[in-house]
């Protein structure tokens, strides 16, 4: 197998955990907007186009 080099990171220090949670968070927020969003959609659409 091919050798490898040490493997780096990148510079950043430490772990900024809380902006971790709080991006994941809006995802979550934005996902479940989204599938509610889509759901009212499909409902008026099959309430005014049938």
């Amino acid at each position: 197998m091919a050798s490898h080099g040490k493997t780096e990171y990148g510079t950043a220090q430490g772990n900024d955990y809380g902006e971790h949670e709080h991006t994941y968070g809006m995802f979550v927020t934005l996902v479940k907007w989204g599938v509610i969003i889509n759901a009212v959609i499909m409902f008026l659409m099959f309430w005014f186009l049938t």
